[in-house]
Parts: structure tokens; C-alpha cells; sequence
């Protein structure tokens, strides 16, 4: 079932308080789990390109890490 958003934004608006404010907690924390989805998405890719393709690069030295992103853009 499908509802465009400003139907969907009607109807919270006729929510009460208590339902706005528990529907609020319940969009909080699923964009935070969201996020942390995202991050561990992210944190896996760079895992395979460190292990099979060995593409990572690391440096303290900041020179060297202006160097690093240069080749990347």
C-alpha cells in the first residue's frame, strides 16, 4: 500500500500527541539504525578492498595522504 507524502503528512497531523511523539521516537531510531547499516556497509567494502584488492592506503604522513587523494579524484 502506497500513500503520498502529503497524506501521510495529514494524518500524523490528526494524530494525538502521544502517538506523534512515539511515532517521532520510532523515526529516531530508525534512522540511526539506518546510519549504523550504512557504516557497516561501508566499513565491509573497504574490508574487501583492503583484503582482495588491495586497494587502501594509509599514511601518517600528510603529504603523502594529499598525494593518496589525489589519485583518487
Amino acid at each position: 500500500m502506497e500513500i503520498s507524502y502529503d497524506v501521510l503528512i495529514e494524518n500524523i497531523k490528526n494524530l494525538s500527541l502521544p502517538d506523534k511523539e512515539e511515532l517521532k521516537n520510532l523515526i529516531e531510531k530508525y534512522i540511526i539504525e539506518e546510519k549504523r547499516d550504512r557504516i557497516y556497509q561501508n566499513y565491509l567494502k573497504s574490508l574487501e578492498e583492503y583484503h582482495q584488492k588491495n586497494k587502501l592506503k594509509f599514511s601518517s604522513d600528510i603529504n603523502e595522504l594529499q598525494k593518496i587523494i589525489e589519485e583518487v579524484e
